[in-house]
């Protein structure tokens, strides 16, 4: 039992380092203003009509971008697009529209960027965004969904990016 509430996010987060989850590349803006992030919080919230929700930490340099644009793509990334992950993640303080530099990115003229071969590539209308500690929970109305190559996934567990390849069953 954790005593204290820095001992209780201590072990919070260690916790959650058990949860494996999907890497998706959230992007939002426009031009010079494009941002982006990586999450693993990013699920369906309902089929009918479709609606996505996805966790953003409120001190993400694009964080702003989402109640200005008003609209988000969700990339959920391939093993072979770590690279990708890594540089919306930050690595190397790459920032902004710098992130753009890999993969060929696609925009139509409502939506955010999407990546061109992600293993799926959903776009958003934000319709809500909510307030809570330390991020924002957004929810998006998905206005088109675009599925690529189905045979595996970027997923993050332990602190690492690692591959999910669609095995062969052994019935």
């Amino acid at each position: 039992m954790q005593s204290t509430e820095q001992d209780m996010a201590h072990a919070f987060r260690q916790a959650m380092r058990s949860f494996a989850g999907n890497v998706s590349v959230i992007t939002v803006g426009r031009g010079a203003e494009r941002s982006g992030l990586v999450a693993t919080s990013t699920v369906s919230l309902s089929v009918e009509p479709a609606m996505m929700l996805v966790c953003v930490n409120r001190g993400a340099s694009s964080w702003p971008l989402f109640a200005r644009y008003r609209h988000f793509g969700i990339n959920a990334l391939r093993p072979d697009q770590q690279e990708i992950a890594e540089r919306f993640s930050g690595k190397g303080g790459v920032k902004g529209a710098e992130r753009y530099a890999l993969g060929d990115w696609q925009q139509d003229e409502n939506g955010a960027p999407l990546l061109t071969g992600a293993a799926v590539a959903i776009d958003c209308v934000l319709e809500d965004m909510i307030d809570r500690e330390t991020h924002s929970i957004l929810i998006g109305r998905v206005t088109s969904v675009q599925i690529g190559d189905a045979t595996g996934a970027l997923v993050y567990w332990h602190g690492q990016y690692r591959p999910l390849f669609q095995g062969v069953s052994h019935n």
